[in-house]
Order: C-alpha cells, then sequence, then structure tokens
C-alpha cells in the first residue's frame, strides 16, 4: 500500500513540475513579438505603390523602408492579382525598388478625450501647435457605422448661429446637415468662422480638407482667437499633403464630432470644403484603375459622400447631436456640378452664395431665393413661417420686376404689391447683411423680421399671393 502511495504522490509531483513547465513556456511565447510576413515593393505608378509577398487587409497599414533605414506610412488602397496596391501618407522620397513592406496589424483607430479642446492636429492625429502631447484618455474607430435612422431623434430645436439671414429666413435645427455652396473667393470660410464663434454649441469641431496652408493659420489665429479656440478641435490637412491624408482628415474629423455626441454634448461640425474629400477621393479611385463616370468622377466618389454624412446628425433621445455645415465649391460657379448636385440631394438643406452680391458688397452673400432649409417647417412656428413667406414672396416679387424699375418703365401705382417691394427692399437688404463681428440671436432676428414690415401678421386668408 505504501509503495502505491508513493508512485501516486511522485505522478502527482511530475504532474505539478510539468503544468508549472508548460505555464512557463505559455509566458515565454506570449512574451514573444508576433510575426510578420513581409514583402517587396516591385512596382511605382504616380502616387500607387505594389508590393507583393505579403497580405494584408483593405484599409490597414503598411510600412515601406525608405533609403535611409526609415519607414514610410502607407494604406491598402487595392489589390492587383496577388499585389497589394499602397497609397503612402506622405512625400515618396528615398524609396528604393525592393525594399521591405511590413504589414502593420493594427486597427486605425482615432485618439480621443477633452484633451483634445483647443489643440490643433493633422489627418495622422499629430498636434500641429506645437503644445505637446495629445492628452487623450481612449479611441475612437476611424470608420463607424453609423446609427439607425429609426433610433435618431427627430430635429424639434432650432439652433442659434448667430447669422441673421440664418436664424430669420432659413433656420437651423439642432442636428441638422447644410451645405454651403459657392464658387472661389465668395466668402464660405468667413461664413464658417462667424457660425464658428457665434454658435450656441458646447463643442466645436472644424475640418480644413485641402485649404492653403496659410489659410489655416489665420483660422486659428483671427477667425477663432483664443475664445473660440477653447472649446474647439481643429483637424487641418492643407492642400499639399497626399489625397489619402486629406481623405482621411474627413473621417477623423467626424469621428471626433461622433466621441463628444456620445458623451452628450451638443457639438458643431464644420467641414471645408467636401469638394476636396470629394476630390482626394477621385484621385486615390482613378490610380488604382476605378473608370470615371460623371465629369472624371468614379460611382465610389458618389458612394463614399452619403456615407460621410450620414455619419452626422442627432444621435438617440436623450443624448448629444451634431449640426454639420459642409462647403461645397461650385467650380466656375456651377450650380449643376456633380458633387453639387449630390450634396444637393443627401443635405438637409443648402446656403447659395452668390458671386454678384459679394461683388457688390453684399455680406454675407447668401442668395436667398435659392437657399433653403429643410427641417425648416418642423421646428418653427406658423407666425414665423407667415414672416418668412411674406418676405420671401416680397424679395422674389421685386427681383422679377428689377429690369422695369431700373430703367424707370414701370409707373408707381400700376401694382401696389410692387409698390410696396419697392419701399421695402432697402429694409430687406439692410436686414440681409451683417457685419463679420455682429452677432445676432434667434429671438432678436425674429423680432427684427416683424419690425421688419410693421404691419400685423396676416391670416392665411389674407396672405400675399
Amino acid at each position: 500500500m505504501s509503495h502505491l502511495q508513493a508512485v501516486a504522490t511522485g505522478a502527482v509531483l511530475q504532474a505539478e513540475q510539468w503544468a508549472a513547465h508548460l505555464h512557463a513556456c505559455r509566458t515565454r511565447l506570449g512574451e514573444t513579438a508576433p510575426v510578420h510576413v513581409e514583402g517587396r515593393l516591385r512596382r511605382i505608378v504616380g502616387m500607387l505603390l505594389e508590393a507583393e509577398g505579403c497580405s494584408a487587409a483593405m484599409g490597414s497599414r503598411c510600412l515601406v523602408e525608405t533609403r535611409h533605414g526609415g519607414w514610410l506610412e502607407t494604406e491598402v488602397v487595392g489589390f492587383s492579382g496577388d499585389r497589394l496596391q499602397l497609397m503612402a501618407t506622405g512625400e515618396l522620397g528615398g524609396i528604393e525598388p525592393n525594399a521591405r513592406v511590413v504589414p502593420v496589424n493594427r486597427v486605425v483607430d482615432v485618439p480621443v478625450g477633452p484633451g483634445l479642446l483647443g489643440r490643433v492636429i493633422d489627418a495622422s492625429s499629430q498636434p500641429l501647435d506645437g503644445k505637446g502631447p495629445l492628452q487623450t484618455t481612449g479611441y475612437q474607430p476611424l470608420l463607424s457605422v453609423p446609427l439607425n435612422p429609426l433610433q435618431r431623434q427627430p430635429i424639434r430645436e432650432p439652433l442659434d448661429v448667430g447669422l441673421r439671414a440664418l436664424n430669420g429666413l432659413l433656420t437651423v435645427g439642432r442636428g441638422q446637415r447644410l451645405g454651403l455652396f459657392a464658387g472661389s473667393g465668395v466668402g464660405k470660410s468667413v461664413l464658417l468662422g462667424m457660425m464658428t464663434r457665434f454658435t450656441r454649441a458646447d463643442i466645436v469641431v472644424v475640418a480644413l480638407i485641402g485649404e492653403r496652408g496659410r489659410e489655416v493659420k489665420e483660422f486659428v489665429d483671427h477667425i477663432l482667437g483664443p475664445e473660440g479656440m477653447a472649446r474647439a478641435v481643429v483637424v487641418a490637412t492643407p492642400a499639399d499633403h497626399s489625397p489619402l491624408m486629406r481623405l482621411r482628415a474627413a473621417w477623423v474629423a467626424t469621428a471626433i464630432a461622433e466621441y463628444f455626441r456620445d458623451q452628450g454634448q451638443q457639438v458643431l461640425l464644420l467641414m471645408d470644403s467636401l469638394t476636396r474629400f470629394a476630390q482626394a477621393q477621385r484621385e486615390i479611385s482613378l490610380a488604382v484603375g476605378e473608370p470615371p463616370a460623371t465629369k472624371g468622377y468614379p460611382p465610389s466618389v458618389f458612394a463614399r459622400l452619403p456615407a460621410l454624412v450620414e455619419r452626422a446628425g442627432n444621435g438617440p433621445a436623450g443624448g448629444g447631436s451634431i449640426t454639420a455645415f459642409y462647403t461645397v465649391l461650385a467650380e466656375g460657379d456651377d450650380q449643376q456640378d456633380p458633387i453639387v448636385d449630390s450634396a444637393r440631394a443627401i443635405l438637409d438643406g443648402h446656403i447659395v452664395l452668390s458671386r454678384a452680391l459679394a461683388e457688390a458688397g453684399h455680406f454675407p452673400a447668401i442668395d436667398i431665393e435659392q437657399s433653403v432649409s429643410r427641417a425648416m417647417n418642423d421646428i418653427t412656428v406658423r407666425e414665423h413661417k407667415l414672416r418668412i413667406r411674406q418676405f420671401r414672396q416680397t424679395w422674389a416679387l421685386y427681383q422679377q420686376n428689377r429690369d422695369l424699375i431700373s430703367i424707370g418703365a414701370y409707373q408707381r401705382g400700376s401694382d401696389p404689391r410692387v409698390d410696396e417691394a419697392v419701399r421695402l427692399l432697402p429694409k430687406m437688404t439692410r436686414y440681409l447683411q451683417q457685419d463679420t463681428d455682429e452677432a445676432v440671436s434667434f429671438d432678436d432676428a425674429n423680432e427684427q423680421l416683424d419690425q421688419l414690415f410693421g404691419d400685423p401678421l396676416f391670416g392665411a386668408e389674407e396672405r400675399p399671393s
């Protein structure tokens, strides 16, 4: 019996020793660096790099070795047979034939947290303001799944943007997505700066995509200023950056806005511009061989636009919201441009800036006849709607008879409605104009709209036709 006990005891000790040994081996294996299958760079065509011998998922990162031992970050944008098609985030200087290509198995996330407020970062989430490293508390997915539209809170509350023309005639709702359509040099950036300073929002996220580097500094120093930067996050990617970085900047800004929205904050997202985002996607798509469809724009461009825009808006009931303004460059003042037309269809309204008004010294140069806010009917009271209709009808009536009035062909007294339009035109023009340092609240804009006409509101049967 004692012999059997000794054998059993020895077996138990041996088993414990083996278990301890296996545990130690398992620990050492866990500390071992993962094995990366490297590839080689085989071809460069324009901005497109082709690598073989390795595998990586679409949208993942790869590092390409440069001549002096450095590494160039790239992203997988397509496939050609067994080869990976890569797009670099920086300049291609120093790349040699057969250079090492190392896939990086790491999800591209955006560092987020309250420490982002007051900071200027690039599309790689690297600080540009020289204020040291970012103080972040977590990560947000770069490409998150949009909210279920049936779970979103409807747009029912007006948002005070500080602009008289918008508050009074093109009322913006909290969680609405609007586009600013204009040609170059008409005042889009200045208008965005005014809304950044005057809008009553908890957090402001500004994305400057494909703009001049000088404009970035002017926007931060002069338009935003220290007071505006205290509650703002700026994502800047100038025009000299690669198309991949310009594309990523829009996703990074949207991800940051989503983070603050999920924290219950009211966020204002300003993106300048949506056209540069589309052009960056066009450059990438054409490089990988996608055929152009409409004026040089491949079909993927028109699929990416709603994917980006739909991530803004209200969150679930009781949560935060993202009110978004996207500037759209109408090249050659063409309002039928493919990007303009596509953006008009997917946004909740559009504000058209007129070059003729801008050249005449009318600022902001908002063309009230071509602009519309699709959420206005749900967030304004009946009296406000009647005033807006009265203003639009009077303004349109004058524009229809403008040529006759200018040449003196119209005789006063021929039409009482035209006489009233001529009398009110100076007042309406002053109502639409506003200085860049002047803020007009929502209530003040409505009160001034009532004072403009100076008569009681028309009833439903008494409204001008």
